[in-house]
């Protein structure tokens, strides 16, 4: 069943919970706004399946964002209202939601998606309808498109930070895991690309399916190549299979692990200790960044969620900012039309958020924003490294919608070279 909100003017003007459907309507109005017509902001996140664990924590933080700029009076005067699909993990739910984002909800913006494959099934609706669309997620770079805006990190920022790093702490020989879609395929030649560039050489890539559990035939391939590391780019929580697999095997003390992508459904806390400490990550953003903006955004989500908050990650810190460049550009322009609101946006404008300051990169549409590293410890992450305003260099080196503002594509970047 879809997760959506249809909202009546008297549910708007009580500011309550309204059911339809089954589904739950929580319209989030600040008080001296009530009385104009809401301006819809559309969500599309998995909040079910394998993906939903990250797709929860998302949601949580949208909604927050929604919240405080009600509280602070709305958007030109006006309410915002978040729509949500639950997309259950589903590509095809993906497509059919996002058309009824476009045309019958009459959203101004969507943010939404969490894989690559799910973004690549709505971002032609939304280009078919002239939307603005958010992709506030991590992901494999290459994504040339007027009306996209990315705020999550792509391999130049993170990627390029964690491969040296393992290699320099663990040795040169590196065995490759990767989900079998865009994202894992793409991110294992990025990793191909940068363990070369480092002067090592990799054993061996393999792929597997989102809804794969069993590891124990490539446990006993990485045990027979004896690589200096293992390059995991697994995704979703039917892969966390993986990680307690290679503890019981008695792996882990062996061989150590570096990741694009765990902790992303909340694994740290998940696991056990034994099978994650020692897990080195690269990513925008981790809850344990020791500054005022971060510490205060972690508060405000344990003061609603409380024990049910799951860890919160690059996915949900930048899902928050990227609503919020978003509510600074209508700000700016405005307006709610699109494309002053993309001029808006393009005017290299700027959010200091949890994860520090996320600026809009004209040329690619991409967010130049900090990066950080970091190590599994006891249920938590110790942030070893930081480097500021990373700029997305990889989409940079195949995206110019100054010189091409008619672009709508994904580039496959060439690591070759």
């Amino acid at each position: 069943m879809m997760q959506n909100r249809f909202v009546s003017r008297r549910a708007v003007l009580q500011g309550g919970l309204a059911l339809a459907g089954g589904t739950l309507a929580a319209p989030l109005v600040a008080r001296h706004a009530l009385g104009a017509e809401p301006v819809k902001v559309g969500s599309l996140l998995d909040l079910s399946g394998p993906i939903g664990a990250s797709g929860q924590a998302m949601f949580n933080t949208i909604r927050l964002a929604v919240e405080e700029v009600n509280a602070a009076g709305g958007l030109l005067g006006r309410p915002v209202e978040l729509v949500n699909y639950d997309t259950q993990s589903t590509i095809q739910l993906y497509s059919q939601y996002a058309q009824q984002l476009a045309l019958r909800d009459k959203v101004a913006v969507v943010h939404g998606g969490i894989t690559s494959a799910s973004r690549e099934a709505i971002r032609p609706v939304f280009n078919r309808y002239r939307m603005l669309y958010f992709y506030n997620v991590l992901y494999e770079g290459g994504v040339c498109d007027r009306d996209t805006f990315v705020t999550g990190t792509t391999p130049a920022q993170t990627v390029n930070k964690l491969v040296p790093y393992a290699m320099e702490s663990w040795g040169k020989k590196a065995y490759i895991l990767a989900a079998d879609y865009n994202y894992g395929q793409i991110t294992a030649k990025w990793m191909n690309k940068y363990v070369r560039d480092g002067g090592g050489s990799v054993e061996a890539i393999e792929f597997f399916p989102l809804d794969v559990t069993e590891f124990s035939a490539t446990i006993s391939k990485i045990q027979r190549a004896a690589p200096s590391m293992v390059l995991s780019a697994l995704v979703g929580a039917n892969h966390t299979a993986f990680y307690r697999q290679w503890a019981a095997s008695g792996m882990k003390s062996r061989i150590p692990i570096a990741s694009t992508t765990f902790g992303l459904v909340n694994e740290v806390a998940s696991l056990d200790p034994a099978e994650s400490n020692g897990i080195v990550t690269s990513y925008g953003y981790y809850q344990e960044i020791d500054t005022p903006a971060s510490s205060g955004f972690v508060d405000k989500l344990r003061a609603k969620h409380g024990a049910n908050m799951p860890y919160t990650s690059e996915l949900a810190a930048a899902n928050y900012e990227g609503f919020m460049l978003w509510a600074e550009a209508v700000r700016k322009a405005g307006s709610l039309d699109r494309v002053k609101v993309t001029e808006a946006l393009e005017t290299g404008i700027a959010y200091d958020g949890p994860s520090g300051k996320v600026t809009m990169d004209r040329q690619t549409h991409h967010a130049v924003r900090n990066a950080y590293l970091a190590e599994a410890r006891d249920r938590s992450w110790k942030v070893l490294q930081s480097y500021p305003d990373q700029p997305p260099a990889d989409t940079a080196a195949v995206c110019d919608l100054v010189a091409n503002p008619r672009m709508s594509r994904q580039f496959v970047i060439d690591v070759s070279n």
